[in-house]
């Protein structure tokens, strides 16, 4: 599992790029906009149950795909994730067994491992699967839609609206999760973290692409993000 980012050129989908420029009214209208989503989404929002995470990482991380994770009063939409596999995936953190590091990777389902990445940023992933597979989805990337003003102090070093979550350690320092944050139930939300169906459904064709940032099973096409989203970290 990393979060690391760059160009790359082996997908095996077609993207749409939404570019946009820095400006402070840009910044203002994602606020306003943000808050009117979040107004809207208190209203239809629902947290997921257990067992939609007690099942393979494979086929929790597509359906994932713009669902909302809420930490207090901020909130994205995830719009990237890769799967993990467990004993059976050598780029998983579980490939060789629990250790000290990993042990909520194991279980049970529906928590979240927050993990310190090249001593550099936090990372979180959705533990999935049953009790002892330690299978898990990263999540890459997310949209910002609530408490934008807030992510933006957390991370003075962005300079617009898609610079702030478009990756594993951006969307982590935006909603402040750290450390404190591994082991978190998101079916209970018992340290304020949650994961949440407003309704927006998962794409139909979600972008299909080899997993980045890692140096073993790379080849292996477990990423998937939203098609002509702009917050992703790589296309």
């Amino acid at each position: 599992m990393s979060g690391a980012s760059g160009p790359s050129g082996r997908e095996r989908a077609r993207t749409v790029s939404g570019a946009s420029g820095p400006s402070g009214r840009e910044r203002a209208r994602t606020v306003s906009r943000a808050s009117g989503r979040e107004r809207a989404g208190s209203l239809g929002s629902a947290g997921l149950a257990r067992a939609f995470f007690a099942r393979s990482s494979l086929e929790v991380a597509p359906e994932l795909l713009n669902k909302v994770l809420r930490a207090g009063e901020r909130a994205g939409r995830i719009v990237e994730v890769e799967a993990y596999l467990g004993a059976d995936d050598p780029a998983s953190h579980a490939f060789r067994g629990r250790s000290a590091r990993n042990g909520v990777m194991f279980g049970p389902p529906g928590h979240l491992y927050v993990y310190f990445s090249y001593g550099v940023h936090w990372c979180a992933n959705v533990v999935c699967g049953e009790e002892g597979t330690a299978t898990a989805v990263l999540l890459r990337a997310l949209a910002p839609v609530a408490g934008v003003a807030e992510m933006f102090a957390s991370r003075p070093a962005a300079r617009r609206p898609r610079d702030l979550c478009s990756g594993p350690g951006k969307l982590t320092q935006a909603l402040g999760i750290g450390r404190a944050h591994d082991g978190a139930d998101l079916v209970s939300g018992d340290r304020g973290l949650t994961l949440e169906d407003d309704g927006m459904a998962p794409p139909v064709e979600p972008v299909v692409a080899e997993r980045v940032g890692i140096s073993v099973a790379a080849e292996r096409p477990w990423r998937w993000y939203v098609p002509g989203e702009p917050n992703v970290s790589r296309r």
